[in-house]
C-alpha cells in the first residue's frame, strides 16, 4: 500500500511539474507574439507620413490594378458605404479580426501540438518583417485618403471604440501609421477571404494590398518549411565552410588551398601523390570586413 501511495504521489508531482511547464512555454509564447506585435507597430511610425508621395504611390497601384482588371475598390467601397448593416459589420471587423482572430488561431494551433503551431508562428513572423520593410520603403495612400472613396470607420466611428484613424481606438490616431497600406496585414493575419472583402469595402486598402498581403504570409510559410529551411541551412553551411567559419587552424588552411589549387596558384594533388604543398599564410583572426 505505501509503495502504491508513493507511486501515485510521484504520478501526480510529474504531472504538476509537466503543467507548470507547459503554462510557462505559453507564457513564453505570449511575450513572443506581443513582442512581435510591438515590433511590428513601433517601426511603422518611423516610416514617412507625406501624403503627396504616398498617394502617387497609390495611383501606380490603380494602374497595375487596371492593367489586370482588379481595380475592385469603388464598387465594393459603394456596397458597403450604402448599407448600414454592411458598413457596421465592416467596421467591427476591420477594428478586431486581425487581433481577435490572428489570437485565437494561434492559440488554436498552440493546443494542436508544436507541428501545426512553430510553422505558422514562423511564418507570421516572417511576413511581418517583410511587410514592415515595405511600410519603410513604400508608404502608400490607402483608398480612403487618396479621394473619392467614402471611408466606412469614419462614417460609423459613433458607434464603436474606433475613430477616424484606421483601426485606432478614439483618440490613439496618432499611435498608428495610416500610410502603412502595402501590403495589407489585415489580410495576411486574419481570415484571408472575409478580411480581404472588409479592407477593401471599408476604404482602408487596394485589391493589390491584399493579394500582397496573402503573398508575404505564403512566402513566410516557404522560407520558414522544411524542405526550404533545410536548403537555406545547407547553403548556409556551404557559404561557412567555403569561408573558413567553424573550421579549426588546420581546416582554415586547407581551405585557402583549395581555393589556390581552384585559381591554379597550386598543383591539384592526386591520390597517392604526397608532393608537398607550401604553406599558405592563414587567415586573419580579426573581424571580417563589410
Amino acid at each position: 500500500m505505501g509503495h502504491t501511495g508513493h507511486a501515485q504521489s510521484t504520478v501526480r508531482e510529474g504531472a504538476e511539474k509537466a503543467a507548470t511547464r507547459g503554462w510557462r512555454a505559453a507564457l513564453v509564447e505570449m511575450l513572443i507574439i506581443l513582442a512581435l506585435y510591438v515590433a511590428y507597430s513601433g517601426p511603422r511610425l518611423f516610416a514617412s507620413d507625406s501624403l503627396r508621395p504616398a498617394q502617387r504611390r497609390a495611383a501606380e497601384l490603380l494602374d497595375i490594378e487596371s492593367a489586370l482588371h482588379l481595380s475592385w475598390e469603388p464598387a465594393l467601397n459603394q456596397v458597403f458605404a450604402v448599407s448600414r448593416g454592411l458598413s457596421l459589420f465592416g467596421s467591427f471587423w476591420y477594428a478586431t479580426a486581425h487581433y481577435v482572430v490572428t489570437a485565437v488561431v494561434l492559440v488554436w494551433l498552440y493546443r494542436r501540438g508544436a507541428e501545426a503551431y512553430v510553422p505558422a508562428r514562423r511564418a507570421l513572423l516572417v511576413g511581418t518583417i517583410i511587410a514592415l520593410v515595405a511600410y519603410l520603403l513604400l508608404p502608400t495612400a490607402p483608398p480612403r485618403l487618396f479621394g473619392g472613396y467614402a471611408d466606412v470607420l469614419a462614417l460609423t466611428s459613433g458607434d464603436g471604440w474606433w475613430g477616424g484613424d484606421a483601426s485606432a481606438p478614439k483618440g490613439l490616431g496618432g499611435l498608428t501609421n495610416q500610410l502603412a497600406a502595402f501590403p495589407s496585414l489585415h489580410a495576411g493575419w486574419a481570415h484571408a477571404f472575409i478580411t480581404g472583402l472588409v479592407v477593401v469595402g471599408t476604404g482602408n486598402h487596394w485589391v493589390a494590398d491584399v493579394l500582397i498581403g496573402w503573398l508575404v504570409i505564403w512566402l513566410g510559410f516557404e522560407l520558414t518549411s522544411g524542405a526550404t529551411g533545410a536548403r537555406l541551412g545547407q547553403a548556409l553551411q556551404g557559404l561557412a565552410h567555403h569561408v573558413g567559419i567553424g573550421r579549426g587552424p588546420h581546416g582554415r588552411e586547407a581551405g585557402l588551398q583549395e581555393a589556390a589549387v581552384a585559381r591554379g596558384d597550386q598543383p591539384r594533388i592526386e591520390d597517392g601523390d604526397h608532393t608537398a604543398i607550401g604553406r599558405v599564410p592563414d587567415q586573419p583572426t580579426g573581424p571580417l570586413r563589410e
